[in-house]
């Protein structure tokens, strides 16, 4: 069992899920230190995010940043908004986000970051800072969002699944791998040109379209007739 502490090794793998930074990158043995000398996750976890720490710090900074993008940027299946994941474009994920926020307040965090509540280095950095058994027990929580990000990223052989995988070595829930790998391997990616290239022939199409003739369907208005985009963090 995890002591009654901040676990600051949250906020190295917040660090490491966020655009990668020129600053740290320079410095990656401080993050190693942490990692390191806070001991919370099991011995070959933290090899493997050492590993992985130095491999990125190796990187030019473009090129890191390209990977970077290309992982988390393109398609919805990797995003780091966790709601994406559980909500989609549901009326729903308003509200989740919402009750988010008020959390955040309620205990003294303040997001002065410009990206949603639910954006998943924001959320580790807020865990970090609260007691380690409710940390743990928000990733609990969050574990099937975590674990189905994990296995895409093992089954596209990419690196940033070590940082799931540390996390997850930290959730305190019996996960069926197998059954999630079983799912994402009959999942048909949408980081391909031809899948974003249709994304944005949908969205082309559905934005801004003219009226139907005759009357919207039972429960429909003008807002939800109009689909709430994605959020993404393009960078130049």
């Amino acid at each position: 069992m995890i002591e009654r502490q901040s676990m600051n090794t949250l906020k190295v793998l917040s660090a490491l899920l966020c655009y990668p930074d020129e600053r740290w990158l320079r410095e990656p043995g401080q993050l190693i230190d942490i990692v390191e000398q806070e001991a919370v996750l099991p011995p070959d976890k933290r090899r493997a995010l050492r590993q992985f720490i130095h491999t990125l710090a190796s990187m030019d900074v473009m090129d890191a940043q390209s990977d970077y993008v290309e992982t988390f940027d393109r398609g919805r299946s990797l995003s780091l908004l966790l709601f994406e994941h559980v909500h989609g474009e549901s009326r729903d994920r308003g509200q989740a986000m919402v009750d988010l926020m008020n959390v955040y307040a309620e205990n003294g965090f303040e997001v002065t970051a410009n990206e949603l509540p639910d954006y998943l280095p924001l959320f580790l950095e807020y865990l970090s800072q609260r007691p380690a058994e409710e940390a743990v027990s928000w990733l609990g929580d969050v574990h099937h969002v975590l674990v189905l990000l994990q296995t895409r990223l093992e089954q596209r052989h990419n690196p940033y699944r070590t940082v799931f995988d540390a996390l997850l070595s930290l959730v305190e829930v019996n996960i069926d791998l197998e059954a999630v790998r079983a799912r994402v391997a009959g999942e048909e990616r949408d980081d391909s040109p031809e899948a974003l290239d249709k994304v944005w022939e949908e969205e082309a199409v559905r934005f801004g379209a003219a009226p139907q003739q005759g009357c919207p369907s039972a429960g429909a208005t003008r807002e939800q007739s109009v689909p709430v985009a994605s959020v993404k963090r393009y960078r130049r």
